[in-house]
């Protein structure tokens, strides 16, 4: 059992960052793909990043792509999502999850988050 708690959300202006972190409990944090996923008023979850276990294998979504970072620290039970150069486009709220194996697809994630809203005001 893994639970997700993210934090880092809030109100920016396009162009500025915000760096999210999403906290798991549970000793086996390293054995799983973490991923990011966000979902805005009216429209369906959508991929955001996700990174393997140990850091080797990274997808993101090519509307994020350059933009955000992802990145993990096994020691500390923590993925943290950096995200630079935000547009109005990218609020939303966002989602940290666990999996088995990395992948972009949200119904192969075991574990989520509450949610973070993250609000870019143009």
């Amino acid at each position: 059992q893994v639970q997700l708690v993210e934090s880092g959300g809030g109100l920016v202006q396009a162009g500025g960052s915000l760096r999210l972190s999403c906290a798991a409990s549970g000793r086996t944090f390293s054995s799983y793909t973490m991923g990011w996923f966000r979902q805005a008023p009216g429209k369906e979850r959508e991929f955001v990043v996700a990174i393997s276990w140990n850091g080797g294998i990274i997808y993101y979504a090519d509307s994020v792509k350059g933009r955000f970072t992802i990145s993990r620290d096994n020691a500390k039970n923590t993925v943290y999502l950096q995200m630079n150069s935000l547009k109005p486009e990218d609020t939303a709220v966002y989602y940290c999850a666990a999996a088995g194996k990395i992948t972009t697809r949200a119904r192969m994630y075991d574990y989520w988050g509450q949610g973070t809203q993250v609000t870019v005001s143009s």
